[in-house]
């Protein structure tokens, strides 16, 4: 008997909401359908504005996520008329929300986007606010992945590492011999300030295969200072997000760096970010072999070069690999986390996160 969750995901990028059908009534979870629904331009900038304090942020919050509700919920009927399939057939939506603002060092997360709207307009039972709970037993509230990425892993597989790389990166490292718990937190930007640079300079959301990065050259003196950045010598469990990488925090280094061609400035960014990732493989997870790249970042082929260059010794491939095309593995793994919430199973964080133990995640929106 088939066991079918949806999952939901609108990351860092800040460009739509990705949807995922995923079948987990196998050993290993089977992806069924996808479908992606864009954001109209207006909610973008809306989103991007809440992402900072501004002026009447309440009510804009509020419109904000009426909408992502309502996108969120045409994105999992698109989900269900291509798949052919009625609602009643699906246990339930995980719906992760867009982070706007992300404190855990202050005691809250928030992932806006109104759940209640997609269970009145889906009639399917939504589980959504997964960080809140881990934030509230001392978590960081990320990375939730981890132990998806580890559901995956077949065994011939499991000294592996999973990057994700969104606008944030995060890495999984698999239990092994040497390390038997599984290990799991942000390395630092992904995507996030190579899109901001991107905008900026040529009105593109972002890089396609590096290309712009490509043309240019490293500066190797801007490459440390903002290899500097204290978070990157962090002890996990640790996570960041957009309140730290920003296109502000980056102007203010290049305050010392103006006479640098924009597309220097690219490169530099991508090579920031494949470092700062082999950077945090290389402390914790310097005896793996296998690395399997997901999110968006998997499609930029210039950083993929520039990682295997930092990792010469490691095998760099997709989650392909694994069964999973690389842009779907977080909508997957929230169906995943949605599954864990609806069966009341803890999930295990305090080595990942940080928490004080395990805890049952997600709050249950009744269809």
């Amino acid at each position: 008997m088939s066991k079918l969750y949806i999952g939901l995901m609108s990351g860092t990028s800040i460009d739509g909401m990705d949807g995922a059908l995923v079948d987990f009534s196998n050993h290993k979870p089977q992806l069924l359908q996808t479908a992606s629904v864009s954001f109209p331009d207006k909610l973008q900038d809306q989103l991007h504005q809440l992402c900072s304090p501004g002026h009447n942020e309440v009510h804009q919050l509020g419109l904000a996520s009426r909408e992502l509700g309502d996108i969120a919920a045409v994105t999992v009927n698109k989900l269900l008329e291509q798949h052919n399939l009625e609602a009643s057939s699906v246990t339930a939506i995980g719906f992760h929300g867009q982070t706007i603002r992300h404190h855990p060092e202050l005691g809250f997360t928030l992932q806006i986007g109104d759940a209640s709207r997609i269970a009145e307009q889906t009639s399917i039972t939504t589980v959504a606010d997964f960080r809140s709970r881990d934030v509230a037993a001392g978590g960081q509230g990320a990375p939730l992945a981890p132990f998806f990425h580890q559901a995956l892993c077949d065994s011939d597989k499991q000294s592996a590492v999973v990057l994700n790389i969104g606008g944030l990166a995060n890495i999984s490292v698999m239990p092994s011999v040497q390390n038997p718990q599984l290990c799991g937190f942000d390395t630092g930007p992904g995507n996030t300030l190579m899109d901001a640079w991107c905008r900026k300079h040529l009105g593109k959301p972002f890089d396609s295969n590096g290309q712009w990065a490509q043309s240019g050259q490293v500066s190797e003196k801007l490459l440390q200072a903002l290899m500097a950045t204290p978070y990157l010598q962090l002890s996990p469990p640790k996570s960041t997000g957009r309140e730290l990488f920003n296109l502000e925090w980056l102007l203010q280094h290049l305050q010392n760096f103006q006479n640098l061609p924009p597309q220097d400035v690219q490169a530099t960014l991508c090579a920031f970010t494949a470092e700062s990732i082999a950077l945090a493989i290389t402390q914790y997870a310097a005896n793996r072999q296998q690395v399997f790249v997901c999110g968006g970042g998997a499609d930029n082929s210039h950083l993929m070069t520039l990682l295997q260059q930092q990792l010469p010794n490691m095998s760099i491939n997709t989650t392909a690999a694994l069964g999973i095309d690389p842009q779907w593995i977080e909508a997957a793994a929230f169906a995943w986390l949605s599954m864990q919430t609806m069966e009341s199973n803890t999930i295990a964080l305090p080595s990942i996160t940080g928490a004080s133990g395990k805890r049952i995640l997600g709050a249950i929106y009744q269809a």
